[in-house]
């Protein structure tokens, strides 16, 4: 039987959508036969309280590599796996030196990392001339030995895993002659499906936030945060109500997560909460806090039409996205730039710029009265989301594993 070793920034699944990923990977592995050990900070550790998860380094910072390096040579697991999105690690860059500094001191099972996000942040040391910084990250990339934005995690792995066609495409261009090594495995739905009748989940739905029975609801699925496109919404949902007064949202989510803690939290809910006070919508919008993932599914199954209207735009590496597809919805989404090309299929999403009041409000009073639009965009939503399951992710990933340990048993 495999084991492996995870690297994860944090591992707080119900704060982090890179953590949450990582905890469903885990189950699904192991239910292909593949066992797995986090290697994480240890207030990460802590909270979580699994045998499982070790807490190995008390931050990502330099001062704590040596430490982390000990604790995968010592592990027993057969290769080792980092997770790796720069804000799970606090944008902190020594995880970059990880692959070199295991190789100097003797480790030689297989690396891989996944890249959640690729191609928008780096690096800016003070006290380094630009241009002589832009100079040396462009030397060593061309030939191979670190990439302008990662250091030595993607040129010292064995394989890399991307889980969205855009940090692919950034990847290949940046290093061409690491096509062998890349491999695209597009992420899931965030939550599972939990069977329940359709009208019996519209019904509780509807009693749940004293809406009336024939109330259509749209919701929004997924952590609050200010680079969701929120305000958007609450604004363009004001102009809505005004000609299909049936009209209800739904803002289902926690604001609580990595990316926005403790008071910097509650203000943003309190001022979603003030926006909605301001707007007079406090009887057509609810938001729900933070609920487990079974009242979740079962609020998404009983909702009408979901909307993603993120600031950057959507791609398919959003397990919001999936999770409503997942359910039946239509969704009507953000196009990002470039727009994410396994988005762009005929009736799969009702795409609408970024920030764009008027188009969302547009696109809201297209959808609501267009049954027959609905469910062309739910029939296709569901028939892509049906590729995208755990299992599948699973198998694909044990693929790369198996390969890459009947190499090292060659060599």
């Amino acid at each position: 039987m495999t084991t492996i070793a995870i690297i994860a920034g944090t591992y707080q699944p119900d704060r982090c959508g890179t953590a949450h990923y990582t905890a469903y990977l885990r189950q699904a592995l192991a239910e292909q036969g593949v066992n797995s050990i986090v290697l994480t900070t240890q207030a990460a550790a802590t909270e979580i309280d699994e045998p499982s998860v070790k807490g190995v380094v008390i931050d990502w910072g330099l001062s704590q590599l040596l430490s982390l390096v000990r604790a995968v040579k010592f592990t027993a697991a057969d290769l080792l796996h980092i997770q790796h999105a720069a804000g799970t690690y606090r944008f902190q860059r020594p995880i970059f030196l990880l692959p070199l500094l295991l190789r100097v001191f003797g480790y030689r099972k297989p690396i891989v990392t996944t890249v959640h996000e690729y191609g928008w942040w780096e690096w800016q040391p003070r006290g380094i001339p630009p241009q002589f910084l832009e100079w040396l990250k462009m030397w060593g990339q061309q030939r191979g030995w670190w990439d302008r934005e990662d250091g030595f995690l993607l040129t010292g792995s064995d394989a890399i895993i991307t889980t969205n066609a855009e940090a692919e495409s950034v990847i290949l261009k940046r290093m061409p002659n690491y096509t062998d090594r890349l491999h695209r495995i597009a992420i899931a739905a965030n939550i599972t499906v939990v069977p329940i009748d359709r009208q019996q989940a519209r019904q509780q739905l509807r009693q749940q936030f004293s809406w009336l029975p024939d109330s259509f609801v749209v919701v929004f699925f997924g952590f609050l945060h200010p680079v969701k496109g929120i305000e958007y919404l609450l604004s363009a949902f004001r102009q809505v109500v005004i000609q299909q007064p049936q009209a209800r949202l739904l803002l289902l989510g926690g604001v609580e997560s990595l990316a926005l803690q403790g008071e910097a939290a509650k203000s943003y809910w309190d001022r979603l909460q003030l926006l909605v006070k301001e707007l007079h919508l406090n009887d057509r919008v609810s938001m729900t806090g933070y609920v487990s993932g079974e009242t979740a599914s079962h609020y998404l199954s009983g909702a009408d039409l979901g909307v993603l209207p993120f600031n950057h735009g959507v791609t398919l590496k959003s397990g919001s996205l999936l999770a409503l597809m997942a359910h039946g919805l239509p969704v009507i989404a953000t196009r990002s730039t470039p727009p994410d090309p396994d988005l762009l299929a005929e009736n799969l999403l009702e795409l609408i710029p970024t920030r764009n009041v008027a188009a969302l409000t547009e696109a809201l009073l297209k959808l609501i009265p267009d049954r027959s639009r609905c469910d062309r965009l739910s029939a296709t939503a569901t028939k892509l989301s049906d590729r995208f399951t755990w299992s599948a992710i699973a198998k694909s990933h044990d693929n790369i594993y198996q390969q890459l340990l009947a190499t090292k048993k060659q060599n």
